[in-house]
Order: structure tokens, then C-alpha cells, then sequence
């Protein structure tokens, strides 16, 4: 199990592109840790490839529970918040790098994570571009993502969600990631989604199931 890249930090910076400060920068103030129960719940519903890559990983609430079920967790955020890489701006990473491939030593992986809501749309296009032809990118996303006629012009009329597993539960996530505060004033009152989406989906077909 990994949380880190492996390698040393300057030629992981090097080869992948570090920013310290972009506009892109995802503020701690917006940073939203994910319950991992999101996980506990999808996890039955679809198989999850061992190799995975939580390129906005956070304080680790979704990597650490991958790797508590066997799974070789690649971890990197833009910004340090205490666990796995920081300083890795996804959006930046570029197709079949050196340390990417290293990693994957030839196996199928999934690119999952919780993005930023204001870039996830250039996290799921990208993140389609990086995957092999046998990996899925599962993003977390608040259910209203799947309005936008945007994201429809950009996604859904090119290559849309193979499946979305739609929460019949509210799920948490805490700003900053103080969960006890978010329990104590109510939880949340958002709907969330898991998306799957493939390298390649010819029919546009999209299945939706409820966890």
C-alpha cells in the first residue's frame, strides 16, 4: 500500500509539473473532506481496480480507506493538507509520464476522488486522457452536476457517465473537515453521486443505480 508517490520529490516534481501557487490553487477554505462511508457504501456496487489514483486527496479520508481494503493508493493534492504529495496540480499532469507509468507498472487503474466542484469537469476530461484503455475515472460529485448545458456540450453528448450510483442517504462532506460540526448543525442537505465514466462508452449509455 502506498500514500505517496515513489521516487524522490524533486524528479516527481520535475517530471510531473509542481506549482506551489496557480490559479487553480484549491483554497483550504474550500476544501471539503469526504465521509468515508461514501466509499463503505459504493464499494459493494462496483469493483474498484487494486491500483488507484487519488489525485485530490486531502487530509486522506478516501485514500486511507482503500488502502485499509488492500488497494495501492497513489495520494497527491496541489495543496499540503497533510497527507500524501503536495504541490501536484492534476491538471498539469501529462499522458504516459515517467513516475505515472512507473507506478502503474503496467496494470489497469482508476483515477477516483472528490474534485474541487469548480474544476470537475477538467478533472474528469483529463482524468480520461491519463487512464488506460481498461481504467474508469469515479469521481465523487454533488448530483446537480449532472445539470449544464456546458458540461453536457463538453461530457455528456461526447463521452457521458457509464454509470452514476445515486446516495438514497445524505452524505457528508465537512468543510475543512470537521465533521463534528457538520453533525451537530444538521448534516448535510446535498445529494451526491458517484460517476463512472470509461476511456471509451461508443453507445453513450448510462446506467443509473441507487446505493
Amino acid at each position: 500500500m502506498s500514500k505517496d508517490w515513489t521516487g524522490g520529490y524533486n524528479s516527481i516534481f520535475k517530471t510531473l509539473g509542481a506549482s506551489n501557487h496557480t490559479e487553480r490553487e484549491r483554497q483550504k477554505d474550500d476544501f471539503y473532506s469526504t465521509d468515508p462511508k461514501a466509499l463503505e457504501l459504493f464499494y459493494p456496487k462496483f469493483h474498484i481496480h487494486h491500483r488507484v489514483w487519488e489525485c485530490a486527496c486531502g487530509d486522506g479520508s478516501l485514500s486511507e480507506w482503500l488502502c485499509q481494503k488492500g488497494h495501492e493508493v497513489l495520494s497527491s493534492d496541489l495543496v499540503d493538507r497533510g497527507y500524501g504529495t503536495y504541490g501536484i496540480d492534476f491538471l498539469k499532469v501529462e499522458k504516459d509520464n515517467e513516475v505515472l507509468n512507473k507506478w502503474a507498472n503496467g496494470d489497469a487503474f482508476d483515477i477516483l476522488t472528490n474534485p474541487p466542484y469548480k474544476y470537475a469537469a477538467d478533472f474528469i476530461l483529463h482524468a480520461l486522457d491519463l487512464i488506460p484503455d481498461d481504467g474508469r475515472v469515479i469521481m465523487f460529485l454533488k448530483t446537480t452536476f449532472l445539470e449544464g448545458k456546458q458540461r453536457k456540450k463538453l461530457i455528456y453528448d461526447i463521452n457521458p457517465p457509464r454509470y452514476v450510483f445515486q446516495y438514497s442517504e445524505r452524505i457528508l462532506c465537512a468543510k475543512n473537515g470537521d465533521f463534528d460540526y457538520m453533525r451537530r448543525h444538521g448534516g448535510s442537505a446535498v445529494a451526491y453521486c458517484f460517476m463512472v465514466f470509461q476511456k471509451q462508452n461508443d453507445e453513450k449509455k448510462t446506467e443509473v443505480k441507487w446505493i
